[in-house]
């Protein structure tokens, strides 16, 4: 069997992954069996990339996916960490091109915070700038209490 794509082995287009396109959903379910994959070997291997070099008092760590990565997270840095959630009603994320896909949509990988998660932060992004700029203003600024 063939390893499933990604990005940096097998040469894909790495912005193209990042929207919502056809080219994403071609590769989207191999995507995340190689994920799961590389979980399953190693469950801090993403976590541990993505601090690899963060030397900033503050940084943000997006687009985690399960339990264990909020864990590590939390084991690793302590009190500091900071969880916030992004929501979007259904409704919205249908005008963004969203369409549900049976088997990706409702994998771990897209709903494993759903729940066991207390988010320290719930930010809505429903498409009201103003708003979403007033809960990001209210995030900053805690953050730069803290600091």
């Amino acid at each position: 069997p063939t390893e499933p794509p990604s990005p940096q082995e097998h040469g894909l287009d790495f912005q193209r992954l990042l929207d919502a396109s056809t080219y994403k959903e071609m590769f989207r379910q191999d995507m995340i069996r190689w994920g799961e994959e590389k979980r399953q070997s190693d469950p801090g291997f993403f976590c541990r990339a993505a601090v690899e070099g963060a030397l900033q008092p503050v940084w943000v760590v997006s687009d985690t996916r399960r339990l264990s990565d909020v864990e590590w997270f939390r084991d690793a840095y302590g009190d500091v960490v900071q969880t916030v959630r992004v929501v979007a009603s259904e409704e919205t994320r249908k005008r963004r091109n969203w369409v549900f896909v049976t088997g990706v949509d409702d994998a771990e990988s897209e709903c494993g915070l759903d729940q066991g998660v207390a988010f320290d932060w719930v930010i809505t992004n429903d498409g009201d700038e103003v708003a979403l700029g007033e809960q990001l203003e209210m995030l900053v600024q805690s953050l730069h209490r803290s600091l």
